[in-house]
């Protein structure tokens, strides 16, 4: 519904700076947002899938701990990612501070400054590529031997099997999850905005906010929307028709090589190189600068601010989830063009940026709350903006931004054990409520703790939505860090931040353990 009400809007609402915005703004907004999209998903192919192959098809030093620690750069949300890499690499960093003071070298600023496009690119690529690594990784474990080993036997080197063998097959993994990455940078406003790098999120705020022009904002919210959906189109056309399955109920999978010598320090060493990229040197600088500044911001009120945060990404994640088995046993049970088509309809709301899905569900909320002002006056409130300015309003959007996260899930988990338990249960006299709850929920336990972590992971990172549609006076971790960030005051951001990454990584492991327990 908000998106509908987007694209109407779009071309029945009059926006007095609409001609401006096109003429002199929004050819920079494409150009920017293009060359994004284009770099962070080309360098997030090359380096996930990469690793992906790595720890799938070889043995290495330390390869159970990169397995699942590349992971790790999902904990940090790129906008916090960011402000900290520009915090290790300006004049007070940590290190040109250590060039001057201990080598006296002083180094030309403009090699040093990330607050860039290519910056921009770098801390998209290192912090979403575990998108592309995730999903290829768990593709190429559960593949059949045979054809790798096949093209081994015939003489092809280990790059032609990489370039002839594993990139075909696994082309629908590595594209579904630069589909990812892509809508990540497409929905992200903290690094753009700290950066200085216009694009439409920036512009959709600026337009709204300093401007105080919404049908503005909401012509380029409706912009963006046809650009992820060329992209959506684009992802169906680069999946192809081609599909490839075994061709024997015997496969096994890939039987991980040895590496020796310098191949197996190589691994490692480009395993290392990332890992502390994205994880473990903006982890150990926000822990340095956490203590530097506790005392001036651990308090009663940050504690509220802890409270906020878990409080919306619980109640957000256990909504979605609740959601997410409706309507994926509504779909199970009644195999039908309307029941598949609902569901996919459904869970479109991930593919449209925060930015967009705050407009449209504000407009929506400002109806509705325009509609029951008599009711307000039939119950003795005053009227006035109830909904829209309610937590309500703010969980609701993340419902429907999140919601596909966990759909996907619960709807891998009921593909799985199929209908044969249920059907089981049905014909033992058991009706079908109780067999819902006694027989298909407890078969899908670990889908469902999974999809709770995700959604619950995304809530907590989240930041456009929540500095749209917050109530006022309520702050969370997320947006507490950006304001800091965005005052300058660096160090202060980093509590916040710290918590947030630790949560995330503790809900990132528990993740990983669940996926490791479920049967193949």
């Amino acid at each position: 519904m908000p998106n509908l009400t987007i694209l109407v809007n779009f071309f029945t609402q009059k926006a007095e700076n609409w001609g401006h915005i096109q003429e002199f703004i929004l050819p920079d907004l494409i150009k920017n947002t293009s060359l994004l999209i284009v770099f962070t998903g080309f360098l997030t192919v090359m380096i996930g899938t990469s690793l992906a192959w790595l720890v799938s098809a070889y043995d290495f030093p330390m390869k159970a701990f990169f397995k699942w620690a590349l992971i790790l750069p999902l904990a940090i949300p790129p906008y916090i990612a960011g402000y900290t890499y520009n915090g290790i690499m300006n004049y007070t960093g940590v290190i040109q501070t250590t060039l001057r003071n201990r080598w006296d070298v002083t180094v030309d600023q403009k090699y040093f400054d990330i607050l860039t496009l290519p910056g921009a690119v770098f801390i998209f690529t290192i912090f979403l590529f575990p998108y592309v690594y995730t999903i290829t990784r768990a593709f190429l474990s559960n593949q059949s031997a045979s054809l790798v080993e096949n093209a081994r036997l015939l003489g092809r080197n280990p790059w032609e099997v990489f370039f002839k063998i594993v990139l075909p097959i696994s082309r629908g993994a590595i594209v579904g999850g630069v589909s990812l990455v892509l809508l990540e940078v497409l929905n992200d406003y903290g690094v753009v905005q700290f950066f200085g790098v216009p694009t439409f999120s920036t512009a959709i705020f600026q337009t709204w906010f300093g401007m105080n022009d919404l049908n503005s904002a909401i012509k380029l919210s409706a912009t963006l929307m046809f650009i992820v959906f060329s992209i959506l189109i684009l992802e169906k056309i680069l999946r192809g028709r081609k599909k490839y399955s075994n061709t024997t109920a015997k496969a096994r999978p890939l039987t991980p090589i040895r590496l020796q010598g310098i191949q197996a320090w190589v691994a490692f060493s480009y395993c290392l190189v990332i890992f502390l990229l994205g994880f473990m040197i903006p982890f150990v600088q926000l822990v340095d600068w956490m203590f530097l500044t506790f005392h001036k911001i651990a308090s009663p009120e940050f504690k509220s601010l802890i409270w906020n945060s878990l409080l919306v990404s619980f109640v957000g994640a256990a909504m979605i989830v609740v959601f997410a088995v409706i309507i994926a046993n509504f779909s199970r049970m009644h195999q039908s063009i309307l029941s598949k088509s609902a569901a996919r309809v459904t869970i479109l709301g991930y593919s449209i940026p925060g930015a967009v899905i705050a407009v449209g569900i504000s407009t929506v909320f400002i109806q509705i709350d325009n509609y029951l002002f008599s009711f307000y006056e039939t119950i003795g409130m005053e009227p006035t903006l109830f909904l829209s300015t309610s937590l309500f309003m703010l969980i609701s959007a993340y419902v429907i931004r999140f919601l596909a996260i966990g759909y996907n899930s619960i709807e891998s988990g009921f593909d799985k054990i199929g209908n044969k338990y249920t059907e089981a249960s049905r014909m033992l006299g058991m009706n079908l409520t109780k067999t819902f709850f006694k027989v298909d929920l407890r078969m899908i336990k670990g889908p469902l703790i999974s999809g709770f972590i995700l959604a619950f992971i995304e809530i907590l990172k989240e930041l456009p939505l929540t500095l749209i549609l917050r109530p006022f006076n309520f702050d969370t971790l997320s947006t507490k860090a950006f304001q800091y960030a965005g005052d300058e005051q660096i160090h202060e951001a980093s509590l916040a931040s710290i918590i947030i990454v630790i949560i995330c990584g503790i809900a990132i492991y528990i993740f990983h353990q669940v996926l490791e327990k479920e049967p193949k």
